[in-house]
C-alpha cells in the first residue's frame, strides 16, 4: 500500500502534467436532414445579401451578372478545379446558376458572348464589405449546424497569421510591396500578410484581416479583434507571436478573454517584482503594465491588464520536458485550473492545419490577379469557399457523432465539388440525396497511423529544365531581351 505521502505527491505530478487537448470533441446536433439542407442553402441567401448591398454607396441595377451570382462563381472559382474565368463563364452557360437568377430569367440564355469581360467587369463591381459580410454569415450559419461547440462558456478562436503572393500587376505593389530579400536585393513577388482567427470545434473561419507585409499580425490581430462582432464572450488562443501588451490591450476593448504564450523574456518581466522564479511551475495572479516600448492602439485603454501567469512543465514521450509560458486573463484559479488551460493550448495547433487546408486545397498561396482590390475579394472569397466544405464537414460529423477533425478535408471538398454539379443551388433538391452525401462524408476518416511517420525535410528537389531560372525584374529581362533581338 502506498502512503498518503506518495499519493499527494502523485496527485501534484499529474496537475502539473498537462492533460490531453479537450478540443474539438464529437459532434452532436439536433436538427433533422431537412433542416440541415436548409441551413447549408441559406449560407448564400438572396435576402439578406440585397440587405447587405443597401449599405454600399454605389447603387446596382439588375444586369446579368447579379451580385448573388457574381458572389457564387466567386466561390465556384476557389472550389473548381480550374480555377480560370472561362471555366465559370462555362459553367454559367451551361445553367449552374440559373437559380439564383432573378425570377422570370435565366442567366444561361442571357450570355450572348464568349468573352469573359461581362463576369470580370461583375468580379470588380462587387464590394468587399459585401464578401466580407457573406463570410461571416457563413460563419453563423455552421456554427448553427451543431451544439455545445463552447468550452467552459467560453467559444475559442484560434488566431495565426500567414502571407499570400501576389504577382506585381496593377496597383498591387502599391498597396502590397514586395518584401526585400535577405541581402536587400529586389524580389519579385509582392506579399500580403492576413491573420486568420478559426473556431476550435468546427474549424470554421469566423473573420481575417489582411494588410502589406510591412504591417506585423500583432497590428493585424488588433484589427480583426476590433472589427468582429463575434469577439464579445471569445477565448482567443495564440502563440508566443501574440503574446505582446497591445493584443491583450485589444482583446480587454472586445470584451473578450485570451490564452497566449509568452517567450521566456518576456515572461521574466511580467513577472518581475512578485518574488516568483521561472524555473518550477507558476500560478499566480500579476498585472502586466505596458513598458515604454510596447506600440498601442490608440482606440483602447493603455491601463495594466491583470490576469494569470502560468508555468507548466510539459512532458511527451521521446521529447524532453520543457517549461511552458503561458499567459491568461482568466483569473478564476478553480474555474480553469493549469492543467485544462495547457490543454487547451496545446489543442492550438488545429490552426497550423487549418492554415495548410486553406493555401494548399483551396490554393490560396498564391493569387493572380490584377488589382489590389480583386485579390482582397478573391482572398475573402476562398475563406467562403473553405467554410462550405466546413458546414459539409460539421453536417457530416454531427450526425455520426464524430470530432470534425477525424474526416479527410480533401475528400469532402471532392464530394462537395460533385453535388453542386448536380445539385447546386436548386429549390427541388431531394432530401434523400443530401442524406446520402453526407453519409459519404462521414465515411471519409482520416488514417489511423500506427506507426510514426518519418520527417522529411522542408526543401524542394528541382527538376532539370532546359530554360534557366528568372533573376530578378522581368521587364528588365524583357528590355535585355530587346537589345539582344536588335542585335542579332
Amino acid at each position: 500500500m502506498r502512503s498518503n505521502r506518495h499519493r499527494k505527491k502523485a496527485a501534484r505530478r499529474s496537475a502539473r502534467r498537462p492533460a490531453t487537448a479537450p478540443l474539438p470533441g464529437p459532434l452532436r446536433t439536433e436538427l433533422g436532414s431537412a433542416q440541415l439542407l436548409l441551413l447549408f442553402r441559406q449560407m448564400l441567401p438572396g435576402r439578406r445579401l440585397a440587405a447587405w448591398l443597401n449599405l454600399s454607396p454605389r447603387k446596382f441595377y439588375q444586369r446579368a451578372w447579379t451580385p448573388l451570382i457574381t458572389l457564387w462563381y466567386l466561390v465556384f472559382q476557389r472550389l473548381n478545379p480550374d480555377h480560370t474565368l472561362g471555366a465559370a463563364l462555362t459553367d454559367a452557360e451551361d445553367g449552374g446558376a440559373d437559380a439564383l437568377s432573378p425570377k422570370g430569367k435565366r442567366l444561361s440564355r442571357q450570355i450572348k458572348s464568349p468573352a469573359t469581360t461581362a463576369y470580370s467587369d461583375a468580379r470588380q463591381r462587387l464590394p468587399m464589405a459585401f464578401v466580407r459580410q457573406a463570410l461571416e454569415h457563413t460563419a453563423q450559419q455552421v456554427r448553427s449546424l451543431a451544439r455545445d461547440l463552447q468550452w467552459r462558456g467560453w467559444n475559442v478562436v484560434l488566431l495565426d497569421g500567414s502571407t499570400v503572393r501576389l504577382r506585381p500587376a496593377g496597383d498591387i505593389p502599391k498597396h502590397f510591396p514586395p518584401h526585400p530579400g535577405r541581402r536587400r536585393t529586389h524580389c519579385y513577388w509582392c506579399l500580403m500578410r492576413v491573420v486568420v482567427g478559426f473556431c476550435l470545434s468546427t474549424g470554421v473561419v469566423l473573420g481575417t484581416a489582411f494588410g502589406a507585409n510591412q504591417v506585423s499580425e500583432q497590428a493585424l490581430a488588433g484589427q480583426f479583434l476590433l472589427q468582429t462582432a463575434a469577439a464579445a464572450g471569445s477565448l482567443f488562443v495564440g502563440d508566443r507571436n501574440f503574446g505582446v501588451f497591445s493584443f491583450l490591450q485589444a482583446v480587454r476593448h472586445a470584451r473578450g478573454a485570451a490564452l497566449v504564450r509568452l517567450t521566456e523574456a518576456r515572461a521574466r518581466k511580467v513577472l518581475h517584482g512578485t518574488g516568483w522564479k521561472l524555473s518550477r511551475p507558476v500560478d499566480v495572479l500579476v498585472t502586466w503594465a505596458p513598458s515604454p516600448h510596447d506600440q498601442l492602439h490608440p482606440d483602447c485603454k493603455a491601463g495594466p491588464v491583470a490576469g494569470r501567469l502560468l508555468v507548466v512543465r510539459v512532458n511527451r514521450p521521446g521529447f524532453r520536458s520543457q517549461l511552458l509560458y503561458l499567459f491568461t486573463t482568466l483569473t478564476d484559479l478553480e474555474a480553469y485550473p493549469p492543467a485544462a488551460l495547457a490543454a487547451l493550448y496545446g489543442a492550438r495547433w488545429h490552426v497550423e492545419l487549418n492554415l495548410r487546408y486553406v493555401k494548399t486545397q483551396m490554393e490560396l498561396a498564391t493569387l493572380d490577379c490584377k488589382s489590389a482590390d480583386l485579390a482582397r475579394k478573391e482572398w475573402l472569397a476562398g475563406l467562403l469557399a473553405y467554410n462550405l466544405v466546413r458546414a459539409v464537414m460539421v453536417a457530416a460529423a454531427a450526425r455520426q457523432g464524430v470530432p470534425v477533425t477525424r474526416l479527410s478535408f480533401s475528400r469532402s471538398k471532392q464530394l462537395l465539388v460533385v453535388w453542386l454539379r448536380r445539385w447546386a443551388w436548386k429549390p427541388n433538391t431531394p432530401v434523400a440525396a443530401w442524406e446520402r452525401f453526407l453519409a459519404r462524408v462521414a465515411r471519409c476518416r482520416q488514417p489511423k497511423r500506427r506507426k510514426r511517420r518519418d520527417s522529411e525535410p522542408r526543401a524542394i528537389r528541382y527538376f532539370k529544365t532546359s530554360f534557366p531560372p528568372l533573376k530578378g525584374d522581368r521587364s528588365i529581362a524583357r528590355e535585355k531581351l530587346k537589345i539582344s533581338n536588335a542585335k542579332s
